[in-house]
């Protein structure tokens, strides 16, 4: 018999729940989490815990005990790549897509990425903390409890570090864990038109040491593409980033197949992310080194891309595939891990489970925090969601409505609906 503690510090009864171990939905009818020191100590059927309570009779349970009256329990959502740190607005640049303009073009004419790099630089830290604040509120709300938040919009020293800056006081201020990406490799900044290799320098002998020295990154991206940085640059960012002992990722085979994919996995990426234009041997190159493919409908749905990712090719390569808002001004507007599951499901054709799945366990795994988050398996940490629906699949299918009833982060009730 397993020996139950004398008392937790909150517990859960009276939930179906969807564990999401392993990826699948695991689901346990009328279940029960027990929850000591943010961790779950204890989760299965409430009818097994009667038993293994019955020596223990005498004792309190649990200093609280929450009854989900037959609601879902499921982990929180980890949402893997934003870009939640931004000041103005491009909305205009949705109106030129609509009149026919592309990603390409809207570049060109100093829009895009330009663009709001221009607002951060002019925005302050505590400018930029406000209208983050916002953003990371509504994200609580809907179900998110880990968050990755990547640079990337300063490009030149003292404003991408002003960025994580502003991601360290979220990750401070909000009970919601966030994990900060550096993204000095965004895109090429208008003083160093024509000088990429230059600004290449300057991420590697300035910007990379002293995101290191700060401890400010838990990993470092670069956005491989035509528009961005080439593959040589890639290498030696990613070479300099390793050297610092800092994990890479990537923006990968966006808009082309730029190999980005295969040159992520010689380096053990924790992910390559978007994948539209991914090349078979890309694909297995990310399955020999273990890369999560982390799939952006978001941005797929808001450019009106035609190539989808090759999901097929990465499920019979067994290549766990997360799902993520990429939250930004210009491509994927998106709030909303629920919205993205169902343009998972729609878009790139994802079974609800498949969704789910990249949506919390794969999702951490791209964060390389799958030890701690995305499942809900005693010793994890307890970030989980009271949902207030008939079946895991809802929150892909239904739109336009948050059931949430409660978001529990560390084994603490942080959102009550």
């Amino acid at each position: 018999m397993t020996h139950t503690p004398t008392s937790w510090d909150i517990l859960f009864i009276h939930a179906d729940i969807a564990t999401m171990a392993q990826g699948r939905y695991n689901s346990i009818k009328d279940g029960a989490i027990g929850v000591t020191q943010g961790k779950i100590q204890w989760i299965g059927p409430f009818d097994k815990l009667q038993m293994e309570r019955r020596p223990f009779s005498s004792h309190p349970i649990a200093d609280e005990i929450i009854d989900c009256a037959g609601k879902w329990i499921l982990p929180g959502f980890v949402d893997c790549h934003t870009h939640l740190i931004w000041a103005g607005s491009r909305s205009n640049e949705f109106e030129m897509r609509l009149s026919g303009a592309s990603y390409e073009d809207i570049a060109k004419q100093g829009g895009g990425i330009a663009a709001t790099v221009a607002a951060v630089r002019g925005a302050s830290e505590d400018e930029l903390f406000s209208i983050a604040s916002r953003r990371i509120s509504h994200f609580l709300s809907r179900g998110t409890t880990c968050v990755e938040i990547k640079s990337g919009y300063g490009l030149d020293l003292e404003n991408e570090l002003k960025m994580l800056a502003v991601a360290q006081r979220l990750d401070q201020k909000f009970p919601l864990h966030v994990s900060p990406t550096f993204l000095g490799a965004h895109a090429l900044p208008p003083e160093y038109k024509g000088r990429a290799d230059d600004y290449v320098d300057l991420i590697i002998n300035t910007m990379l040491p002293e995101v290191k020295s700060q401890g400010i990154a838990c990993a470092v991206d670069v956005f491989c593409e035509s528009i961005a940085f080439s593959l040589n640059q890639t290498k030696q960012l990613f070479t300099a980033a390793t050297d610092l002992g800092l994990p890479v990722k990537l923006h990968a085979e966006q808009l082309s197949d730029s190999g980005g994919a295969a040159l992520a996995a010689q380096f053990n990426a924790l992910s390559c992310d978007h994948l539209e234009c991914l090349s078979l041997d890309g694909a297995k190159a990310m399955a020999h080194a273990g890369v999560i493919a982390v799939l952006l409908p978001g941005a797929f749905y808001m450019l009106k891309e035609t190539r989808k990712p090759p999901v097929e090719n990465l499920i019979r390569l067994g290549i766990p595939m997360a799902l993520a808002t990429d939250l930004n001004p210009g491509t994927s507007p998106v709030h909303d891990m629920a919205t993205v599951m169902n343009m998972g499901c729609v878009l790139f054709g994802l079974t609800c489970e498949q969704a789910l799945a990249g949506a919390t366990i794969n999702g951490a795994k791209a964060l390389g925090l799958d030890k701690r988050k995305g499942s809900l398996e005693t010793g994890k940490d307890a970030d989980f969601v009271v949902w207030d629906i008939d079946t895991p699949a809802d929150l892909c299918y239904q739109m336009g409505i948050c059931p949430v009833n409660k978001v529990v982060i560390a084994g603490k009730i942080e959102y009550n609906a």
